[in-house]
């Protein structure tokens, strides 16, 4: 647990990711197993995928947990050969550090088996980061922040975020406070 009522969840591709790197580095063994139950992990989720989430979170328990039991107490004897500080260490230790919040995904149907999408949809947000360093303020910051909001949840709910903010603008002055809230992505309908 983070914080009350947060669960923390973790990232699998990031932890693949780490023995990914491993094993384009030195071609390790360690890494290469690890690599090989991952990719089970990740055909199980291809093949659950467009099913309901009770059934999802029963095939999880009966198929992804126990390879992902297995991948764990696996993992842990490899730590203890491996040497303190080696890359093998560090790929070992990045899993099994985090591995409550990496295999949550197998007790709940509706979470997903990484949060790859969700970070693919903030990705320009971070990588622009560094030129709203300087926003001039902390309130151009935090308006900054509003406007790039509202451009995401405008593409998220299938508008052209141009078109969106144009006439949100060109209607916003005359909008009655009450109604405002239509005007907000997820209920804003393109003028005809």
């Amino acid at each position: 647990m983070i914080a009350s009522g947060v669960t923390e969840v973790g990232c699998l591709a990031h932890a693949r990711r780490k023995f990914f790197d491993l094993h384009a580095a030195n071609q390790s063994q360690i890494a290469e197993v690890a690599l090989q139950q991952f990719a089970r992990v990740y055909e199980i989720e291809r093949e659950v995928k467009e099913i309901a989430t009770d059934q999802r979170q029963t095939i999880r328990q009966q198929q992804t947990k126990p390879l992902l039991d297995a991948l764990h107490q696996w993992m842990v004897l490899q730590r203890q050969k491996v040497p303190e500080g080696s890359a093998s260490a560090k790929a070992l230790d990045y899993s099994l550090r985090r591995w409550e919040a990496l295999t949550r995904f197998v007790d709940d149907g509706q979470l997903p088996v990484d949060n790859n999408w969700i970070e693919n949809q903030i990705r320009p947000i971070a990588i622009g980061r560094n030129n709203w360093l300087f926003a001039g303020s902390l309130r151009a910051g935090q308006r900054a922040a509003a406007v790039m909001t509202l451009i995401q949840s405008a593409r998220l709910n299938g508008h052209d975020p141009y078109a969106y903010l144009k006439d949100v603008l060109a209607r916003l002055p005359t909008q009655r406070v009450s109604l405002v809230h239509e005007l907000l992505p997820h209920r804003w309908f393109a003028p005809s």
